[in-house]
């Protein structure tokens, strides 16, 4: 028993049970994307929600969901009046009107260890059998139920504001340097001249993992094998031997990679090792300073740019030719050294804005959770 449910149960006015014992729970019928109208009268709640329409429901009044399956296993839905439930969300409602739907939610969220009923590591799920054994703890009041809900609601409802606020204000630190960025590099002067990047820089491929060449991936070593996954996390999970592979895939932590398939365009520096044959290493010409071409790259215009033409294929691709063929204003190597100048002093003011904006989410997530902990320990 958790300390918040021993705080609760020595409280004389609230009650200590199991799921089990005070819910009915069970999955409805599942129906298939193929059996939903688009213009169909009702909604049809899936694992996270609305997933389509149908011309029939299944519960007339709405009900508490839990996910049972997949990444999101664990989390809350209330469905609308009238609507049909499928079996990939658990409907959970009290027997005898025991506890009220609203606070049920609110435990849910956080008066429950939902994590002891979940299992699988590839696809998480949760059943009724490992549900019913959870203990839980609520007021025998309804009344009693209904104030603390109340409460919760209030607060909630404040920090969904403040939590908007501060999503937004990250968002507007980001799309200012972005904008900062652009204008870098659309301000010509004298000197400027327009060129493509096949004139002012090299590329060289990634290694290609096949049958081939499977036999230089070694279980651990100094040379990481760099994919999009790992340049992203800013890990290694494969290596390669220390020869065999051509020397021009190797990055060293100053130079440029850039991402050619999978998630196109992105812009990494700051990694050592060998590069995955999704991605380029760009190196520019004397004429063309290499931290300038490394924010030049990630300008949106250029971005927008080169992600539409590699989306017409197929297969989307930034090959050699799309790439080299991309044009560019280049202005003299001062101006790239002022400039640079200038980038990074605008990213160190908008970092340090994001990192407020993320505390301020942190703790904002931290309130909530505070909240929920009081509310089941009898505290509010």
């Amino acid at each position: 028993m958790s300390a918040h449910q021993e705080t609760a149960r020595r409280n004389n006015n609230w009650e200590t049970s199991t799921l089990g014992d005070t819910c009915e729970m069970y999955q409805p019928k599942t129906i298939s994307g193929k059996d939903m109208v688009e213009n169909g009268a009702y909604p049809v709640f899936g694992a996270n929600g609305v997933i389509g329409r149908y011309s029939k429901f299944n519960h007339e009044e709405p009900q508490l969901l839990i996910t049972c399956r997949g990444a999101t296993c664990g989390s809350v839905n209330i469905s609308e009046p009238k609507s049909w439930v499928t079996g990939n969300a658990m409907v959970v409602r009290s027997k005898d009107g025991l506890i009220e739907m609203r606070f049920l939610e609110y435990l849910f969220r956080g008066g429950i260890e939902i994590s002891k009923a979940i299992t699988g590591a590839a696809q998480p799920q949760i059943t009724r059998t490992n549900l019913e054994p959870l203990e839980i703890c609520y007021p025998r009041s309804l009344d009693e139920q209904h104030r603390i809900v109340s409460i919760l609601d209030e607060a909630f409802a404040r920090l969904a504001t403040a939590q908007a606020n501060a999503e937004k204000n990250l968002k507007n630190a980001r799309a200012l340097f972005e904008s900062y960025l652009q204008s870098v590099f659309t301000q010509r002067g004298e000197g400027w001249v327009d060129t493509t990047l096949g004139n002012v820089c090299e590329l060289f491929q990634g290694l290609c993992i096949n049958a081939k060449t499977k036999h230089l991936l070694v279980e651990s070593g100094d040379l990481p094998l760099l994919r999009i996954k790992d340049l992203r996390t800013n890990t290694a999970e494969q290596f390669v031997s220390k020869s065999g592979w051509p020397k021009n895939a190797r990055v060293v932590e100053s130079e440029i990679i850039y991402t050619r398939t999978g998630q196109i365009g992105l812009v990494f520096r700051g990694r050592s090792g060998v590069l995955h044959n999704n991605c380029f290493k760009v190196k520019p010409s004397p004429i063309l300073n290499n931290d300038y071409l490394f924010w030049w790259l990630q300008n949106p215009r250029f971005r927008t740019r080169i992600t539409a033409l590699a989306c017409k294929a197929a297969q989307p691709d930034i090959t050699h030719t799309l790439f080299k063929a991309q044009s560019i204003e280049l202005p003299p190597l001062e101006y790239q050294d002022a400039a640079i100048g200038r980038i990074h002093q605008m990213r160190e003011e908008t970092q340090r804005l994001e990192t407020i904006y993320q505390q301020k989410l942190a703790a904002l997530s931290a309130l909530k959770k505070s909240l929920l902990h009081q509310a089941f320990s009898g505290q509010i």
